[in-house]
């Protein structure tokens, strides 16, 4: 028997994702979950997988993402039951405690199969539970976004009420980072090109506004909105091409959690600012599975559901990534399964 799915093709890029099968999982065995597939939703990492930019192998399932219903559990299973909604986790093998240093090679969609298929049979461990009132869609966007921006702003820094974080654009990470920082009663100056994507990220709680095309000196704006003594934190989108003006926009001893590559993976940086400034820049990827449930428990203490701007059918995925790289989406894209 075979399932629907979606493999990277040969060579890596949108026009060879197409939609293909792969075999069944079959039964769970001693302490597996069998997994019927609901949703997933579109990363950075993901459109890197599938686009060449991260080697995989070809004939890989891509998507890190997957929430969905457990069909079955195997014996020893003792965290869930049939019919639990569940969503996975980035780091399999990460449970608690400091990265592994062998982490990302089994990161499903990149190191392993990922979700972009109908059913999967994991370790039990491989999955959390979901907030309660999420649906599958909505789930999936915590695995990597979701975590990402909660150990930005609580696990790597310690935000609290009266604290300021700047986020950068607006997509999935920041505008999680964005609705958590605002949940801990902390301030948020938020940066776009668009001043439509502004008036969104206003409406969703945003304190200050700066459009960075009309302000390219933007770390300077900051520091003016925060009467020249800068921002706790700033949650780092765009790597070498932004991280000057972070670092510009941060106080003396403040926060820069490097996140992302969207301006760039290399390039001179100021380290005079770091010095000057002591700064902690700290690059981070995702989180562990503790760290998961923290922010599932977090999330459901403060109501915060995701944004989902865009539905795409698993066999359009091409098409979700096409939105993506457009930059036509804000927060998250769902691809339903």
């Amino acid at each position: 028997m075979t399932i629907a799915a979606v493999r990277v093709g040969s060579p890596a890029n949108l026009d060879t994702l197409l939609p293909a099968t792969a075999a069944d999982p079959g039964q769970p065995g001693q302490g597996q979950i069998r997994v019927k597939l609901q949703a997933s939703s579109l990363n950075f990492h993901d459109y890197a997988v599938v686009s060449g930019m991260i080697p995989a192998a070809a004939g890989r399932i891509p998507m890190s993402d997957g929430a969905g219903v457990i069909e079955a559990v195997g014996a020893g299973v003792t965290q869930f039951e049939v019919g639990d909604l569940v969503v996975s986790t980035f780091f399999p093998d990460w449970i608690d405690g400091a990265p592994p240093a062998t982490a990302f090679r089994g990161v499903p969609g990149d190191g392993i199969d990922g979700y972009a298929c109908e059913a999967v049979v994991t370790p039990e461990h491989w999955f959390t539970r979901v907030p309660v009132g999420y649906t599958a869609a909505e789930a999936a966007t915590l695995t990597c976004a979701g975590l990402t921006a909660w150990r930005a702003l609580f696990v790597d820094n310690a935000i609290k009420p009266g604290d300021t974080v700047l986020i950068q654009g607006s997509g999935g990470v920041s505008v999680f980072a964005l609705q958590m920082a605002k949940a801990a009663g902390a301030r948020v100056i938020a940066t776009s090109s668009s001043d439509a994507k502004l008036e969104r990220l206003k409406a969703l709680g945003a304190d200050e506004l700066i459009n960075y095309k009309e302000n390219p000196a933007w770390g300077m704006k900051a520091l003016e909105l925060t009467g020249g003594g800068g921002v706790d934190c700033v949650v780092e989108i765009g790597g070498a091409g932004t991280l000057d003006q972070s670092m510009m926009a941060t106080r003396v001893g403040g926060h820069v959690a490097l996140i992302g590559v969207l301006a760039g993976f290399a390039g001179p940086i100021q380290t005079g600012f770091l010095m000057a400034k002591n700064l902690r820049v700290q690059g981070l990827t995702v989180g562990s599975r503790a760290q998961q449930l923290a922010m599932i428990a977090g999330i459901e203490a403060n109501g915060i559901k995701p944004v989902i701007s865009d539905h795409f059918p698993l066999v359009n995925l091409a098409d979700a990534f096409r939105h993506q790289i457009a930059n036509k989406h804000f927060g998250k894209i769902a691809v339903d399964i």
